[in-house]
Parts: C-alpha cells; sequence; structure tokens
C-alpha cells in the first residue's frame, strides 16, 4: 500500500475542496441554529434549486448515508433500524442514517466539530430514484415533526415526452403552493431562474471535467470523481462550487497537456456501472492501480451531468433533468447510454456493481451485462457488494475476480 501511496499525483484542487465541504456543513449547522433561516432536506436529483430559491440552507442525507460507508461503521449501525421494522435489504443508506440517528453518532462531529445532520424545517424527496427515499424521509419528518412533501416521476421511461414533463412540472407548481402556504413565503421567480442556470452552469462543468478522462492516459480515475463530485451535489446554484470547477477542470486539462496520468502506465481503461463500494474505495483503488487498469467513467458519477439550461421555463428544465437520468429511464435506454459511453472513452472491460441493497441502481439482476458482453464483445465482471454494507461485501473474494478480469484483457491483447 506504501508503494501504491507514492506513485500517485495528488489532485491539487483536493484542498480547496475540503474546505469548501467544510464552510457547506458549518453553514448547514449555523442555518439550523438561526430562528431566521429555515433547513430543507432534499434528496439529491430531488428539486434543490427550488428549495434554494426559497431561502432555505439545502441538505442531502445520501451524503451522511455515503460518510457512514466510508468510515466502515454502516454495518454496526443498521442493526438499529432494523430493530424497528426496516428489513435488512432495503436501502443500507437509509438503515444506516436512521440507525445512525437513534444512536446519537455522525461522522460530522469528527469531520467538523457539528453535533451532527441539521435538525429539518422541510423535506422534500423524489421517487425518481427509487421507493426508499420516501420512507427515509417520512421516518425523519416524523422524527422532527416536519414537513414532508414528495414528486412522484414516471418511472422506467424510453422516450422522455412532453407528457411525463407536463406531469412533473404540475407536481413541482403544487411543491411551490404546499411552501407558500405552510411558511409564508413567496418564491421570486426571477431568484428561481438565476438558482437554476447556476445549477446547469455547474453540473456543465462537472460534465466537462469528467469527460477529460477521455484523454489517454486519463488524469483522473472514477475513485477521484467519487470524492469530487460532492458540490455538484450538495452546492446546485452555488458560484463558489462553480468556481470550484473552473480551477478542476483548469487542472485536468494541464494533467492532459503534460500527460500526467492519474494511473501511470495505464494499461487498461475500465468503466464502473453502479453504485460505490463506499467502505472499500481504498482497497479497490489500489488493486486496479496496482494492475494498470484506469477506472475512466460510471454511470453514478455522470448521474449529476445533466443537459444544459436553455433559458427557457426553469421548471420545464427541472423536470426533464428529474425524468432524464439514468436510474429513471428503461433497459433499453440505458443499454444504448452505457454502449455509446463505452464507445466515446474507450474502455476495454466493464464493471458491474450488484449491489444488495440497492436494485434500482444495479443494472445486472436481468442478464444487461451479458447482452452488451454478447453484443460488443466486451470483458464484464459482475461484482457482488453493497454501496455500505459490509456484510454483503467479499474483499477477497472480489479482489481475487479483479485479477481474473483483468487477466482476461491480457489474453486478448
Amino acid at each position: 500500500m506504501g508503494e501504491t501511496a507514492l506513485k500517485r499525483v495528488e489532485i491539487e484542487a483536493a484542498g480547496r475542496l475540503r474546505a469548501l465541504m467544510r464552510r457547506y456543513f458549518l453553514d448547514l449547522d449555523e442555518a439550523a441554529k438561526d430562528p431566521g433561516r429555515r433547513v430543507a432536506w432534499c434528496t439529491s436529483v430531488g428539486p434543490c434549486e427550488i428549495l434554494a430559491a426559497f431561502g432555505f440552507a439545502v441538505y442531502f442525507p445520501e451524503n451522511h448515508g455515503a460518510l457512514l460507508g466510508t468510515k466502515k461503521i454502516s454495518h454496526e449501525i443498521i442493526p438499529r433500524a432494523a430493530g424497528l421494522g426496516y428489513s435488512a435489504e432495503a436501502c443500507s443508506y437509509m438503515n444506516s442514517d436512521i440507525g445512525c440517528d437513534l444512536l446519537g453518532c455522525s461522522p460530522l462531529r469528527a469531520m467538523y466539530g457539528i453535533d451532527g445532520p441539521p435538525r429539518p424545517d422541510l423535506l422534500v424527496y423524489s421517487t425518481n430514484q427509487c421507493r426508499d427515499v420516501q420512507e427515509w424521509f417520512h421516518y425523519f419528518g416524523h422524527r422532527h415533526e416536519a414537513m414532508v412533501a414528495g414528486l412522484r416521476p414516471p418511472r422506467h421511461l424510453g422516450e422522455v415526452t412532453a407528457e411525463h414533463v407536463a406531469d412533473v412540472r404540475v407536481q413541482l407548481e403544487r411543491l411551490i403552493e404546499q411552501i407558500e402556504i405552510r411558511f409564508e413565503l413567496r418564491l421570486d421567480r426571477r431568484r428561481l431562474r438565476e438558482t437554476v442556470e447556476r445549477s446547469s452552469r455547474l453540473s456543465v462543468l462537472w460534465g466537462r471535467v469528467l469527460d477529460t478522462a477521455r484523454h489517454r492516459p486519463s488524469p483522473l480515475t472514477f475513485w477521484d470523481m467519487l470524492i469530487h463530485m460532492a458540490p455538484v451535489i450538495l452546492m446546485r446554484g452555488s458560484e463558489e462550487a462553480i468556481a470550484y470547477y473552473e480551477a478542476l477542470l483548469a487542472e485536468m486539462e494541464e494533467r492532459n497537456a503534460s500527460g500526467a496520468a492519474a494511473v501511470p502506465g495505464e494499461r487498461w481503461r475500465i468503466y464502473w456501472e453502479g453504485m460505490p463500494v463506499w467502505p472499500r474505495l481504498r482497497d479497490l483503488s489500489e488493486k486496479f492501480f496496482d494492475l494498470r487498469a484506469a477506472v475512466v467513467a460510471s454511470t453514478y458519477c455522470n448521474s449529476w451531468a445533466f443537459e444544459p439550461y436553455d433559458g427557457g421555463d426553469p421548471l420545464d428544465w427541472m423536470a426533464r433533468t428529474s425524468l432524464a437520468i439514468f436510474i429513471n429511464r428503461d433497459e433499453a435506454s440505458k443499454e444504448r447510454f452505457l454502449e455509446q459511453t463505452f464507445a466515446r472513452f474507450g474502455v476495454d472491460g466493464a464493471v458491474f456493481h450488484n449491489a444488495r441493497t440497492c436494485p434500482n441502481n444495479t443494472n445486472s439482476r436481468y442478464g444487461m451485462p451479458e447482452r452488451l458482453r454478447e453484443r460488443l464483445d466486451l470483458p464484464v465482471l459482475v461484482l457482488d457488494g453493497d454501496l455500505s454494507d459490509l456484510r454483503f461485501f467479499s474483499t477477497a473474494q472480489s479482489m481475487t475476480n479483479i485479477e481474473a478480469f483483468i487477466e482476461q484483457m491480457e489474453g486478448r491483447s
């Protein structure tokens, strides 16, 4: 492990990212304690622009779920949620977050010196990801006696039609009305448009950062992307986050110009499909690194690279964005996207993560890997595991499978 660490070229923007995240979480903590401010919880591809335009400080509990996984404590606290009747095979983000609440613990204490997630005044979810977010938010809404509101977009779409967009737009208008009545506020539509414009700029910049990995050798990998994606999820509509991605993009472009590689001696280019295995990021990163395999693209990180806002109705853009994300599409649409992305990034093989507690963001269960392997003549590996719960992941078996996967590609060269 020491040898691997010495070979790495660290991303200079990482220090700036840490400072940015500290300010974000400290501001959330201050907002929760300030009688003059309000906090809203939102799902990761939910209508956060509306909440920000209303003046809420916006918190994303999925990030907290990922932190619990990264700190390798999810599998220890999930049983507390199971004690309330939550299935061990329901979302491990949800279960670990509920377990964390029951135990009164949070990694935010050690990281930022704050007690934990901010107390919500409002919780807003969208089931464009899954049903579990609905149950998750209702638990905390009851816990904090806070208003809960939800969007229920059409699911598993092929083409996203005008009728689909109109459906979600009506739901967004209803959400705005509910917030205005409950909190005696009035939405400033110009402020909403400005927030959406910034959110779109941020998303486009993130997409450009991801695209720098098309270069050979790649200047960054999936493991870097998982760290540097935080602002595009947590700070949509923020000028600070825009400035951060401008700096990160410039650094990646400079790396490409100089030939600096995230994986020196890059031999293999890999696509990661599905959720990360948060508790084993370092182990997986170092295994691929040592095998000279750069994981250059993923569905997960691309989920926040939205189509640009064209200056029209901001609610139409929000509606279409929430519908068009990969997780909300049908099998045929997903396969077309993957095939195009494999070609764009010139990948030599693909890894599908079968995440036990996240069926909605797992695409290895209905024959997709086999169809793509046969149609594209591309090596494909399915890894069994989970996003947070280590009880479903075997490190030794996974490392052996990865080694065999790389050997398969070597045998084809």
